[in-house]
């Protein structure tokens, strides 16, 4: 069974969050909500400062604290890894939310999109449409990985700096990244062992 992870490499990330747009539009995200985002840092002092990036996402964490705190067994995690919302079950009630630290959950108050029949610009339907009142987070595109495909943040990035695969393969591309690059995580001292590295 693979355990899906990813390697994001920081010296490739350039901030211009094609991964945000390509995640909004594959999931038909409501307005305000991300499940992807790159946050910004400025260091320095004109004119020597230098612009960090630093994409962050759900980390589908080994031991994840969201599915030990859902009170109706909403948040799961799948065998290969992919920590999941059942928008059924879901009561938008937020433990989940407040007990991730790595703040990748949001509350959705609000389903309006900018295509509300739940097809973009490109008609292209989505898997499943996001309801009011619930969790969300990156699902890490889980029914484009079903289908050999890349999470569609990975597929845009025009860099490579998103690099996406299976964890347990000892001499696959992943691994040897994290081993070769000391690939970080974030976080480590809550335990929750995340299946998402940083590396530069």
């Amino acid at each position: 069974m693979p355990r899906y992870g990813m390697v994001v490499d920081l010296k490739k990330c350039i901030g211009c969050h094609s991964c945000v747009l390509a995640c909004k539009s594959e999931h038909n995200a409501p307005s305000g909500i991300l499940q992807t985002n790159v946050l910004e840092k400025e260091l320095g002092k004109f004119p020597n400062c230098v612009r960090l990036f630093l994409p962050v996402l759900c980390n589908h964490c080994e031991k994840p604290t969201c599915v030990d705190v859902c009170p109706t067994d909403a948040t799961y995690r799948r065998d290969d890894g992919v920590v999941m919302i059942d928008f059924g079950t879901c009561i938008g009630c937020g433990a989940c939310v407040e007990h991730c630290p790595y703040h990748a959950r949001v509350l959705v108050e609000d389903d309006r999109t900018l295509y509300p029949d739940g097809k973009t610009v490109f008609e292209k339907p989505v898997q499943e449409k996001i309801p009011a009142k619930v969790a969300v987070k990156c699902d890490l595109c889980y029914f484009r990985i079903e289908k050999g495909l890349d999470p569609a943040c990975v597929e845009v990035c025009p860099t490579g700096a998103r690099i996406f695969g299976d964890l347990s393969e000892q001499e696959g591309n992943l691994a040897k990244l994290v081993r070769d690059c000391k690939g970080w995580q974030m976080l480590p001292e809550k335990g929750t062992e995340p299946s998402v590295y940083y590396i530069g």
